[in-house]
C-alpha cells in the first residue's frame, strides 16, 4: 500500500516558504531606495517623509506604473509564506518543546493577520491616490496624514502586526538543541526578528534583519526537506 503523498509536500511547501520569505521580505525592503546611498542612510527611528511629498508624487504617476511594482503589495502578497513558516518551525520545534512552539505559531499567524491589514492599507492607498484629481490634492494630503498616524486603528494594527516576528522568535528560542538545528541558526533568527522589533519601518535595518532570518532559516529548511 502506497504511503501519501501530502506529508511530503506539505513539508517542502514549509521548507521553501522558509527560503521565500525572507527573499520576498528583502525584495519589498529594497524597492523602497532608489541608489545605493539611499539605503546607506540609518536612523535609530523611523523618520517618514512629509505626506505631502508622497501624495504629490502618486497623484502626478498617476498610477502609470505596473502594481507589483508596489513594495507594500509584495509584502502583501507574500503573507501566505509567514503562516507556512510558522507551521514549518512548528514542526521543528514541537519534538523538544511543544509549548513554546504552539504560542510561537499563534502569535506569528495572529501578528500575521494584522500585517495583512498593514500591507492592505497602504496598498490601497498607493493605487488609490494615482487616480486623484490635482484638484483635490489638499484633502488627498490630510486624509492620507490621518489614516497613516501611528495612532487609532492603524497604530493598533501595527502594533498588534507586530507579533508576527515575536512569533517567529520564540518558535527560534524553542528551536534551540533541537537535533539537526545549529544553535546559531536559532540565535541569528532571534537576532533578525529583534532587529524588525527594535527598528519597525526603518527599511535598512529591516533589510539586514531578513538576511539574518535568510541564514538562521536555511538549515532548518534544509531539515525539513530531508524529512
Amino acid at each position: 500500500m502506497n504511503t501519501s503523498p501530502a506529508p511530503k509536500f506539505i513539508r517542502q511547501s514549509q521548507a521553501i516558504s522558509l527560503i521565500a520569505l525572507p527573499l520576498a521580505l528583502l525584495l519589498m525592503l529594497a524597492l523602497h531606495f532608489r541608489t545605493l546611498s539611499d539605503f546607506l542612510v540609518f536612523h535609530a527611528r523611523y523618520v517618514p517623509a512629509p505626506a505631502e511629498d508622497k501624495v504629490a508624487h502618486l497623484i502626478a504617476a498617476g498610477n502609470r506604473w505596473p502594481m507589483i511594482h508596489d513594495p507594500h503589495l509584495i509584502g502583501y502578497l507574500a503573507l501566505p509564506l509567514f503562516v507556512l513558516c510558522a507551521f514549518g518551525l512548528y514542526a521543528s520545534a514541537r519534538e523538544i518543546r511543544p509549548r513554546l512552539a504552539s504560542l510561537g505559531l499563534c502569535l506569528t499567524v495572529t501578528g500575521t493577520i494584522y500585517l495583512g491589514g498593514v500591507f492592505g492599507l497602504f496598498t490601497a492607498l498607493t493605487r488609490g491616490l494615482g487616480d486623484v484629481d490635482p484638484r483635490h490634492t489638499a484633502g488627498a494630503v490630510a486624509t492620507y496624514a490621518a489614516v497613516t498616524a501611528n495612532r487609532g486603528a492603524y497604530g493598533l494594527t501595527r502594533a498588534l502586526a507586530e507579533l508576527a516576528m515575536i512569533g517567529i522568535a520564540i518558535q527560534a528560542v524553542a528551536l534551540w538543541k533541537t537535533v539537526g538545528v545549529p544553535r546559531w541558526s536559532s540565535a541569528v533568527v532571534v537576532l533578525g526578528c529583534t532587529l524588525f522589533l527594535a527598528f519597525w519601518d526603518v527599511d535598512n535595518v529591516m533589510c539586514l534583519g531578513s538576511v539574518c532570518l535568510a541564514a538562521g532559516f536555511t538549515p532548518i529548511s534544509q531539515r525539513l526537506w530531508r524529512s
